[in-house]
């Protein structure tokens, strides 16, 4: 059995979960390393174990991810063409019931800051603040490795501990909002769970399961601002 014919079992038994796995070389050889996707939403998209992708580096070089869309055309979608270039990998896909192929490599995509789906790790209210700031400022904000899903994020949202590492101040009481400053946000729920840059008379931000927008920084969401912060170095 080829690698290709391993990950598309692979597939059809996950199915109509997403399935994740490694391509490796090990001594010249092509294999495919199947993994466990830790995705709470796991039909829709994946979250690698880490564990598996530490034991599959140990067996040999991993030199691509290959992973199912059940429900849709073996296509990159917007999450995939981010994660893959984070990943610095190629990527293949296949469909398991139509049993069809796609492949997407590395090639500087960047996502539009409008209109992005929402994938925990990948296009998230984190991203959007980071890519913000590089499409729009050229400034390269550190990234921050994320719990393995939203929920646990959510026992203790990490954004306060983020901002002063990557360069943020927390603003005066005083002191008035510019273009550009970050909103760390408390939505339905008592954390500061959630992160808006502000625009004037509106924010951009990713709320979760729905599309970035810009949107009126309306009386809700300026009761729901715990901490402003500006960048500072």
């Amino acid at each position: 059995m080829n690698w290709k014919e391993a990950a598309l079992n692979h597939a059809e038994v996950e199915d109509p979960k997403e399935s994740v796995g490694l391509l490796l070389n090990i001594r010249g050889k092509e294999r495919y390393y199947p993994c466990r996707n830790l995705s709470m939403t796991a039909h829709q998209c994946f979250i690698l174990d880490p564990e598996d992708y530490v034991k599959a580096d140990s067996l040999g070089d991993i030199v691509a991810v290959i992973h199912s869309h059940p429900t849709t055309p073996a296509i990159a979608s917007q999450a995939d063409k981010v994660a893959c270039e984070q990943s610095k990998l190629p990527w293949h896909i296949v469909n398991p019931k139509t049993k069809q192929w796609g492949y997407y490599e590395p090639q500087g995509y960047e996502a539009p800051l409008l209109g992005r789906q929402w994938v925990w790790g990948i296009t998230d209210c984190w991203s959007l603040v980071r890519d913000y700031y590089k499409q729009e400022k050229n400034i390269e904000l550190k990234d921050y490795e994320r719990p393995i899903t939203p929920e646990e994020f959510m026992k203790d949202p990490l954004f306060e501990s983020y901002a002063w590492r990557t360069g943020f101040r927390e603003l005066r009481p005083d002191e008035k909002l510019q273009t550009g400053d970050v909103l760390l946000m408390s939505i339905l729920d008592s954390t500061l769970n959630h992160v808006a840059i502000f625009l004037g008379d509106e924010v951009l931000h990713h709320l979760t399961d729905r599309l970035s927008c810009r949107e009126p920084y309306s009386p809700w969401l300026l009761k729901c601002t715990g901490k402003r912060y500006r960048y500072a170095s």
